[in-house]
């Protein structure tokens, strides 16, 4: 089983991949480079946030839809509580950026040393509905 105390802190995503069930081929899911974060908090609450690092700059007036879309198909932000079960992490989340992300996010992740990997759960990615395997990798802050 996981120790907690080595998950708490703040940790910087290095890498996220999607690969697709369907055809098994791996792509970054944020484009090259994404910036983001996840922190684990000892009174067992967390939050996650990334961004395509190469997001387009909206226009200088009022947005548009499509402008709208863009910007949301290239983020991903949610707060929960959390607990583990052995080699999992379960998010319990309370708010998301995709409203369909409410309840249990249930992944299995690696500890070893400053590197945090979670990924091995399929998932759907809310942007092409296609069934995929997320790989996420950290370093510890």
């Amino acid at each position: 089983m996981a120790n907690v105390g080595a998950l708490i802190g703040s940790w910087k995503m290095d890498a996220w991949t999607r690969t697709s069930v369907e055809t098994g081929e791996t792509a970054d899911a944020m484009g090259p480079e994404p910036v983001g974060y996840i922190a684990y908090h000892a009174d067992g609450r967390m939050m996650a946030t990334v961004f395509r690092r190469d997001r387009p700059v909206p226009s200088p007036d009022a947005w548009s839809v499509e402008e709208k879309a863009q910007m949301f198909d290239n983020m991903l932000a949610y707060v929960a509580s959390y607990t583990l079960e052995e080699d999992r992490v379960i998010h319990h989340v309370d708010g998301s950026w995709n409203p369909k992300w409410f309840g249990d996010v249930s992944r299995p992740f690696k500890l070893k040393g400053e590197r945090l990997v979670i990924s091995g759960a399929p998932g759907i990615d809310p942007k092409t509905g296609e069934e995929v395997v997320y790989r996420m990798e950290f370093t510890k802050m």
